[in-house]
């Protein structure tokens, strides 16, 4: 198994964050652009980039892989995050069918159209296979966004299930789960347990 804390792309830099990164990993989440599909997403915490940060460094360790801090130029700002990670609390249940790996991206505004989120997502898959190819890898979306479904598609991920959005303060917004592969048997139990019942598989 190789070493995932550190990949390059041809255009990007994905790196194991650090704590000069927190400020930018803030910003990021902190733009109100970057959540116009989810407006109560807005972080507003100026102490949650470096609980980014931390969280990675812990999730490296743990599981080899975790969110990288993305960037286009050596030295550069961070212009994004996004990777494969394990879950917490698929961790810590250690229930069979509920340890996926979960694909996110969230790329600065001033980069979006180039093909960033594709690009790192492609490592992202290839790292997961890696480390742990058993493991399904998912992509929680809304409907209504996209460029998010856009991107899960080019990865070649399915969509396996649609529904609606527990929790969501819009009564209508639709949640996407994509997948790597086909669900068995553990996984629709676990969508389930989530609240993704197999009635909404499609």
């Amino acid at each position: 198994m190789s070493d995932h804390r550190h990949v390059r792309t041809e255009r990007l830099l994905l790196d194991e964050p650090v704590a000069a990164d927190a400020a930018d990993l803030f910003a990021l989440h902190a733009d109100p652009a970057s959540w116009r599909h989810l407006p109560t997403g807005v972080v507003t915490d100026p102490a949650a980039g470096a609980v980014m940060v931390e969280a990675s460094r812990v999730r490296f360790t743990r599981d080899g892989l975790a969110y990288w801090s993305v960037r286009d130029a050596e030295g550069g700002p961070v212009v994004g995050r996004g990777g494969c990670s394990l879950p917490d609390e698929a961790v810590a249940a250690d229930v069979t069918g509920r340890g996926w790996w979960n694909l996110y991206y969230r790329f600065d505004q001033r980069v979006l159209g180039r093909g960033y989120a594709t690009e790192m997502g492609q490592a992202a898959l290839a790292a997961a296979h890696d480390v742990e190819p058993a493991r399904p890898v998912l992509a929680y979306l809304l409907e209504h966004n996209v460029a998010s479904r856009r991107t899960a598609e080019r990865l070649g991920l399915r969509l396996v299930w649609r529904g609606p959005d527990a929790g969501n303060p819009d009564p209508d917004a639709v949640r996407l789960v994509y997948l790597d592969r086909a669900p068995d048997d553990d996984l629709v139990r676990a969508l389930d347990a989530e609240g993704m019942g197999p009635a909404h598989l499609v």
